[in-house]
């Protein structure tokens, strides 16, 4: 394992994949980790497709992401909602789409991940997420208090190689409604309030991890009542330069439709 980080980059799988916010993470939850192979002898990045295909809506994002030296992190995702036939019923139209960009920063702070193996310390990096809708009048129609916004998020996350194990934690502060789609704020409270991402992984070998997370959202829209959201995915890395997750993702109600659960794959090429 040593000898192949010293060729040129991270171990396989412990930079994560892409979050659905274009950052290094598990697909819902953000790491601390920093996109890209290279360690902090170069600079590495990564591009993303994702597709979540749930009862009555699919997400489609996709973004690329840079990581300089294995201490900083610049992202960017953009996001497109589809309501399908919801969209009818919704009195939106079908197939009408939400959108939204979002531009990330994040800089590692103390700790490494895989390297920091004899210490207790978790790498620990802060962030935040700077986050534009795209459908100004409707965010405002349903309860929006604000049609853009700024998440800030702080993470720690640790590889323990002795048990093939990776475990992350991150705190976000955030007043989005469904990661930001339906604007920022609402008719129920228009504060920052401070949610919860875990998530937790086994390395079954060097190319295969599965494990599951768990992220909160505040619910501040009165038409409708927002739940947390929680997957159990396997990603896997056939080169060191493609990985492939899948996941069963639950999110719970959204804009009236409950019991929002399907599959999500996501591909990345990175360097």
């Amino acid at each position: 394992m040593a000898g192949e980080a010293r060729s040129g980059g991270k171990l396989l799988l412990t930079g994560g994949v892409s979050t659905i916010e274009g950052s290094a993470g598990a697909g819902l939850a953000t790491w601390s980790m920093i996109a890209g192979n290279e360690t902090e002898d170069g600079i590495g990045g990564k591009v993303h497709a994702t597709g979540v295909a749930l009862s009555d809506f699919e997400l489609r994002t996709y973004g690329a992401a840079i990581g300089i030296r294995n201490r900083v992190e610049i992202s960017y995702a953009r996001q497109d909602f589809d309501t399908g036939k919801a969209g009818a019923l919704l009195g939106l139209g079908r197939g009408f789409t939400f959108g939204q960009d979002i531009f990330g920063l994040k800089v590692r702070v103390a700790g490494d991940s895989v390297y920091d193996q004899d210490r207790a310390l978790p790498q620990v990096s802060v962030g935040i997420q700077y986050k534009r809708s795209r459908q100004d009048a409707i965010v405002r129609a349903v309860g929006g208090q604000h049609t853009a916004g700024v998440d800030y998020v702080v993470s720690a996350s640790k590889v323990l190689l002795a048990h093939s194990a990776v475990l992350g934690g991150s705190v976000r502060f955030t007043k989005a409604n469904q990661f930001g789609l339906l604007g920022f704020g609402g008719d129920k409270r228009d504060k920052y309030r401070a949610q919860f991402e875990g998530s937790a992984g086994l390395l079954l070998s060097r190319n295969l991890l599965i494990g599951g997370e768990y992220r909160t959202k505040p619910d501040n829209l009165g038409f409708a009542k927002e739940d947390d959201a929680h997957d159990a995915f396997v990603a896997w890395a056939p080169q060191r330069h493609i990985t492939v997750t899948l996941a069963y993702t639950d999110v719970g109600h959204i804009a009236t439709f409950r019991r929002q659960r399907g599959g999500l794959l996501s591909l990345q090429g990175s360097f």
